[in-house]
């Protein structure tokens, strides 16, 4: 069951690329691979060997050192221009990228049809055309539908990448490669069960999803990796409830900081929108997913490494404070964007179980 899934336990942005790229650069198979599902609505940060830095919203952060085979499945959505000048910044090996012919296309008339639609403003939607292209999709040429659906079957820059990738991730798991899902955006965003529909995105992110958009089977699971993060980030504008929020200038109070905390989204580049640890929404994003590994991101807002050696540490605290809000132990901590370390102290509650 050598099948890892990364998914976002709140509203994006907790981390999800690194801990994609950490677990290529531990996993001991011979042959990894790393699937992005969804679409380009969003981006993932990732670092390779040398220190370079990667904002993606096409290829997976897991591959930024060059050396994992790539999957786009049917479920896939793809911006092609996104796609390639992605794969020309990273001098990406071609022959190493692999597109499922029944890949969804975006076309420059779905990214038309959101903002017409006034999603941008209405919902905080990033206007990349994912939600306009499910749509497309769903419609099935319904005659009273302005959008028709478009396949990398029939997309002449992807030809050279197409296979039927279901086969072939079948035949690299017979021969025990590792397969990593890098899931997009966050368990609060995710349309069916998020909570905080319409202002949602335009596809379910559990784990379940992500691995349904892949072709691959429940049976070959075994790795269900939540990630978090210390404040919640919404995008900026009518974006939606980020219960508990605040300002990016309270948190630098509260931690006595004179250091400028604020985040920008990687697509749209505007002021995130910041909230305060919201255990119910984690809870419910565990209670879906059951993962097998939680990882609590930007730690490095309430404290330094070291602080995890005292007890009385404002950081041992937090984290403590969250560990039983959540019900749930934390395998892995990040203090940076880059690297997560794991959490050395023993517990009797075993996550999956």
């Amino acid at each position: 069951m050598p099948v890892s899934i990364v998914v976002g336990g709140q509203f994006g942005s907790e981390g999800k690329g690194k801990v994609s790229l950490e677990l290529v650069r531990m996993a001991t198979e011979r042959r990894i691979a790393v699937v992005r599902v969804g679409g380009p609505n969003s981006g993932h940060t990732a670092y390779d060997r040398a220190g370079q830095k990667f904002a993606l919203r096409q290829l997976p952060a897991g591959a930024v050192d060059r050396n994992v085979d790539v999957v786009f499945p049917a479920g896939s959505f793809i911006d092609v221009d996104v796609l390639q000048s992605e794969i020309e910044l990273l001098n990406y090996p071609r022959d190493r990228i692999f597109i499922s012919p029944y890949a969804n296309v975006i076309t420059p008339e779905q990214k038309a049809w959101e903002r017409e639609a006034g999603l941008v403003s209405g919902i905080g939607s990033t206007g990349s055309g994912v939600g306009a292209a499910v749509m497309a999709t769903v419609a099935r040429e319904a005659s009273n539908f302005p959008l028709h659906r478009h396949d990398a079957a029939h997309c002449e820059p992807l030809e050279r990448y197409l296979c039927d990738t279901t086969l072939l991730m079948r035949r690299w798991l017979d021969a025990y490669a590792r397969i990593i899902i890098e899931g997009t955006q966050g368990y609060g965003l995710s349309l069916s069960d998020g909570g905080f529909w319409p202002k949602a995105t335009s596809r379910a992110t559990t784990a379940a999803a992500a691995l349904a958009e892949t072709g691959l089977s429940p049976m070959d699971v075994d790795n269900v990796v939540l990630v978090i993060r210390s404040y919640p980030i919404r995008v900026a504008g009518n974006s939606g409830p980020l219960p508990g929020e605040t300002s990016w200038e309270a948190i630098s109070d509260c931690i006595d900081t004179r250091a400028d905390l604020r985040e920008f989204t990687t697509v749209t580049k505007k002021l995130r929108r910041v909230g305060q640890f919201d255990a119910s929404l984690v809870q419910s994003a565990i209670a879906s997913n059951n993962p097998t590994m939680l990882v609590l991101n930007h730690l490095d807002y309430i404290g330094v490494e070291t602080d995890l050696n005292d007890g009385t540490s404002r950081l041992s605290q937090f984290v403590q404070e969250v560990s039983e809000a959540i019900s749930c132990p934390i395998t892995h901590f990040g203090f940076s964007d880059r690297g997560m370390i794991p959490n050395l102290k023993p517990s009797t509650q075993f996550l999956g179980s």
